[in-house]
Parts: structure tokens; sequence; C-alpha cells
């Protein structure tokens, strides 16, 4: 059974000096059956659907909040994993860093070449399950960013992420990891939304959590322009227990946690966590959390 989706355009009168209301009806795309979505959902239309989260200031917040927190030297070597369209790894690279991008998406990856690339930042594509043999042992720090995990079929690969990032980090070496609490996001669940971007495209979001396997299931649908359509992708939500237990597994032991890319402390209402988790040998690499330098 398909799911009917509403979205709700204000338009404003000037004659009346009100909003007055279009509204539009589609339906929802089937659950797809499909398990490699990632393969093909990091496109324009992704970088079209979400483009209200990407603006240079807070890529630059969140970039200064990641060098405060690895309290790393230039030249440092670090690994922006999955890197995405490049907002971190370009700036990371303007600040003195040595860094390495990954992604599996030729269009994020075109965009990121876009951004600029030199003798300090490189972009490679590959699957972040099986990362480059050259690297191991080769890098200070390791990102995974913005909800970048969770993203197979299969729990094991999860697990075989985090031991392919454990194994690229120098002993010593940090992980620092953002994405979703799945307890800050059941604490605040949003079942269905609806915006509008830049070029008057409506996107719909309808979500499903199933508490079992701990998998949110995104449909969205979108009619623009030029295009209409439908689709839908997959993560596998973490608690941050169960996260630091993964690490741990791998050789990596979570040290400091945050809400978000703020320096306050995970809640039972955090929806975004960022952990920091170090291996073993060579010493801390990060700032203890009391010696943090408070936000305001």
């Amino acid at each position: 059974m398909r799911i009917r989706a509403v979205a709700i355009e204000a338009q404003f009168s000037p004659q009346h000096g009100t909003f007055g209301k279009s509204i539009y009806l589609w339906t929802m795309p089937r659950r797809s059956t499909t398990t490699d979505w990632w393969k093909n959902y990091f496109d324009a239309q992704y970088l079209l659907e979400y483009e209200p989260l990407f603006s240079l200031e807070r890529d630059r917040q969140e970039a200064s909040r990641i060098v405060e927190i690895l309290g790393l030297p230039a030249g440092s070597r670090v690994l922006d994993v999955p890197c995405g369209q490049g907002r971190h790894a370009h700036l990371l690279a303007e600040a003195g860093f040595d860094v390495d991008g990954l992604d599996y998406s030729r269009d994020l990856l075109a965009r990121a070449r876009q951004r600029g690339t030199g003798s300090r930042l490189r972009y490679t594509r590959g699957d972040m399950r099986a990362l480059p043999p050259r690297w191991t042992g080769r890098f200070d720090a390791v990102l995974n960013l913005f909800t970048s995990f969770g993203f197979f079929d299969e729990p094991s690969d999860d697990r075989r992420v985090l031991a392919e990032f454990a194994r690229v980090l120098a002993p010593g070496g940090v992980l620092v990891w953002h994405g979703g609490d799945r307890d800050g996001v059941m604490a605040r669940f949003l079942d269905r939304d609806w915006w509008q971007t830049s070029n008057g495209s409506l996107i719909a979001q309808e979500r499903h959590f199933d508490a079992m396997s701990g998998i949110l299931t995104v449909s969205s649908v979108w009619s623009g322009p030029k295009s209409r359509g439908g689709r839908e992708h997959r993560i596998r939500l973490y608690t941050p227990t169960r996260l630091a237990e993964l690490c741990a597994q791998v050789g990596l032991i979570v040290e400091q946690s945050y809400d978000g890319f703020t320096d306050r402390p995970i809640t039972r209402r955090t929806s975004e966590m960022l952990l920091v988790a170090r291996k073993a040998g060579g010493g801390a690499l990060v700032r203890p959390l009391a010696r943090a330098r408070r936000r305001r």
C-alpha cells in the first residue's frame, strides 16, 4: 500500500496582504527491496533535497569545532570518510592539515574537486568497508560525519567499517564520529515534514522506524520546475552505548562524547551525537573533557 503525502505551498497575495495555500497530492514510493540504495542516492537530487542544511557558515563552525577537539598540529594527516562534497575536507586543508577524502559517489566527489585540490588535499573514490591497503597506520585522525554510518544491510558491515577506521589510524590516532543518536531521534521523532528549495521544488519526507532492526527508513518525494519523483534511503541508528561497544571491539576507546558539535554532554534527548575514540598506543591526542575551552 502506498502512503499519500501532502505538501502545502504558501503563496503571498500583494492585493490582500495575506497568504493563500496551494495543496499538492502525490504518493510516496513503494518500499524498496534494494539494499544498496547508497550506490545511487548521493547525486544532484540529494544536494538539492538537503540544500537547507548546507551553508558555508555552518561548515566553518563545524570544522572549527573539529580542529578544537583534535588539538593536532599543522601537517597532521586527516581522513574524511565518506567525505561527500568536501564541505569539511577543504576547510581542514585550509587550516593546515594534510587531508584525504574518500567517497563512493562520483557526483559528490566531482563537487568536492570543484572546491579545489592540492598537495594537502586529495580525493579518492572507494567503499569505506575496504579502504586502500596503503593507508594502514597512515592517519592521525579519521572523521565520519553527518550520519554517514549504518548504510549497509548487514550489521556486521558497520563493525567492518569501524575496523577499517582503526586499521588506517596510527597508534594513538583519533576517530571523530558524528551522527544520529537513536535515543534522541526517537524522543523527538518526526514522522513527516516538508520544505521548499531555492529552485522552487517541494520536498516531502515520511519516516518509519523499525525498533527490532534499528533501521530508520526515509521515503522522499519531490515536485519541482523540471522534475518530480520519489525514492527512499535507510540508516541503522545506534545508541551511544552500543556504538562505544562496537568501537571497543575493534580497538577504539571512546573518551569523549558531545551533543552534536557543541561542548555540551549527551543527554537522553540528544538527536545528534559526536563521539571521540582513540586507538591504543601513542598517547592521548585529544584534550581531556575538563580542559576543553567552553564555547558561549
